[in-house]
């Protein structure tokens, strides 16, 4: 069945259960539902408002070696899209990335010891899209997270990504699709399944969820995802998330000197 959502009445408590254990390592994703108040929910959203200020004023391009999304709005004023490391530039939004309960999420990982990212790979990245004329993130094709491991010369390792809502998405609104179960396919179908970016054709074993500001969502960086493009237009398409990698292997910190890496410059090309 196309386009089929999947309903979730999943809370995170002192620890995960059970059945939240079992149901991640069978899709390879899950969403807590009301992870944030909405008064840090409007925190999150007025820090990322700041830094998008600061950045413009500064005509910021890169954050560690990164490159930021530049994009307009449909009054033609100049907004950034896809802010990275944004934890680095907020006292709020780094205690964010202290709460305890994140560390739970760590033994969605099993065996292996995670990590919360927040000065590796992209770190605390904000996601920003709309459905305008003038916008430049709107939507994403099907992608996985684990082949920046490839690029940046190391083996795969596994990882979650781990996304805190801060816009309410309904189903039929757009937002984030997933192939469940893919988390667990072999290296070949990891890296050459679909054409990474470029697709953003609907699948027929594709599901997705409401989302509502606050909630949680986790994904097991080698699942195939999407993020369909809302047939709203204007301020009621907008989807903000933020998203922080949890990590294994290998501590690799970013740094103002640090280079652009190779997917970033193709991300230039691949649109």
């Amino acid at each position: 069945m196309v386009n089929k959502k999947w309903n979730s009445d999943f809370r995170l408590g002192d620890s995960l259960t059970d059945e939240q254990l079992s149901f991640f390592d069978e899709h390879g994703v899950i969403v807590f539902r009301n992870f944030l108040s909405n008064e840090k929910v409007a925190t999150c959203i007025s820090e990322l408002k700041r830094i998008e200020k600061q950045w413009i004023d500064e005509g910021k391009e890169k954050v560690n070696g990164i490159p930021l999304k530049y994009g307009k709005d449909d009054d033609g004023n100049t907004t950034i899209q896809r802010l990275c490391f944004s934890s680095l530039y907020s006292d709020a939004l780094h205690d964010l990335l202290q709460e305890p309960k994140l560390k739970l999420l760590f033994s969605l990982l099993g065996p292996y010891e995670g990590r919360i990212g927040e000065n590796e790979k992209d770190g605390l990245v904000i996601n920003n899209y709309i459905n305008t004329k003038n916008s430049v993130f709107s939507k994403m094709g099907w992608h996985t997270d684990s082949p920046r491991d490839l690029f940046l010369g190391q083996k795969i390792m596994p990882m979650l990504n781990v996304g805190l809502h801060l816009d309410t998405c309904l189903f039929e609104n757009g937002g984030l699709r997933v192939l469940p179960g893919t988390h667990k396919q072999g290296i070949i179908k990891l890296l050459f399944g679909k054409k990474y970016f470029v697709d953003n054709n609907s699948d027929p074993k594709e599901v997705g969820f409401d989302m509502f500001a606050g909630d949680l969502s986790v994904h097991d960086g080698r699942l195939w995802h999407r993020v369909k493009q809302s047939p709203l237009f204007g301020e009621p398409s907008r989807r903000r998330v933020m998203y922080v990698p949890i990590i294994t292997g290998k501590h690799k910190p970013k740094n103002a000197h640090s280079k652009t890496p190779l997917y970033h410059k193709l991300g230039k090309v691949i649109k």
